[in-house]
């Protein structure tokens, strides 16, 4: 499965992806659509900057 990293770091961090999706400004099926081939490097880091900032909301 593609961008394995996004979806572990987001699951132990306890930050679902429809969060993610919410904060890109985007719908949840377009989020895991997008998930589905890999992203590249860049797009990567500003996904997890955002489960970093949701997961300091949640705790």
């Amino acid at each position: 499965m593609s961008n394995q990293d996004i979806r572990r770091t987001a699951a132990g961090a306890g930050v679902k992806l429809w969060q993610i999706a919410d904060a890109l400004g985007m719908a949840d099926c377009s989020f895991s659509r997008k998930l589905r081939k890999e992203l590249p490097e860049d797009e990567k880091e500003k996904i997890f900057s955002i489960i970093q900032r949701l997961a300091k909301e949640v705790s």
